[in-house]
């Protein structure tokens, strides 16, 4: 008997005593939780955003649509950036003021030659105010998982307010299950050792979060 029939045996054991008419799962746990704490303004979400982002260590970055070119240029720069991973769907005006080599994602790309390279830009799916998260869920503009885990500096743009919920619930009806969804709340980072905080251990070690008002 393999593991997985052990398993699906268990169950079945399991549910062999409720009846067939019983209360479905999704019926029977009382869901009446807040879906935001408090009434927030569009403009006090956003900060409570940038605060919590900033609590987590992201670095975040504030413009809008006619400067966004101007500031992913400036922070290449500043971290002597030689090179950077472009998702598929990037907007290619996004980094229309840099001359910072581009990497292509491409699905052959092993990650050891992902290493080689210093940054990576990308959108997101949505940003969540209360817990400071970033969603990531592999659209075009966001490319695979791992370019967003192998390169130590991940630039990420966030369109103000449109990608801006309050809190998880008001997230979860607007994420597609379905799709290989990444939550980042801030650099990558452990304190397992010795509670030591190390950041760079599962991801970037830096996150700059810039946030694009009028999108």
């Amino acid at each position: 008997m393999s593991s997985r029939e052990r398993i699906l045996g268990r169950v079945q054991r399991a549910l062999a005593d409720v009846p067939p008419d019983d209360t479905p799962y999704d019926q029977a746990v009382s869901r009446t939780y807040l879906s935001e704490h408090g009434n927030r303004s569009v403009e006090e979400t956003v900060d409570l955003l940038a605060e919590n982002l900033a609590d987590y260590r992201a670095i975040v970055h504030r413009t809008d649509g006619a400067g966004l070119a101007r500031v992913i240029a400036g922070l290449l720069d500043a971290r002597g950036s030689a090179s950077v991973v472009v998702p598929p769907g990037l907007d290619e005006g996004w980094l229309a003021a840099t001359e910072v080599a581009q990497v292509p994602d491409r699905a052959e790309s092993t990650s050891y030659e992902l290493d080689q390279v210093d940054s990576v830009v990308t959108g997101c799916a949505l940003a969540i105010a209360e817990t400071g998260t970033i969603v990531l869920d592999g659209s075009p503009d966001q490319g695979r998982r791992r370019i967003t885990l192998v390169p130590d500096h991940h630039i990420c743009v966030v369109r103000v307010p449109g990608q801006v919920v309050s809190s998880v619930p008001q997230a979860l009806p607007r994420l597609d299950p379905t799709r290989p969804l990444t939550w980042i709340s801030g650099p990558s980072a452990t304190s397992d050792i010795e509670l030591d905080r190390v950041e760079g251990v599962h991801g970037p070690r830096t996150l700059e979060v810039i946030l694009v008002s009028g999108e």
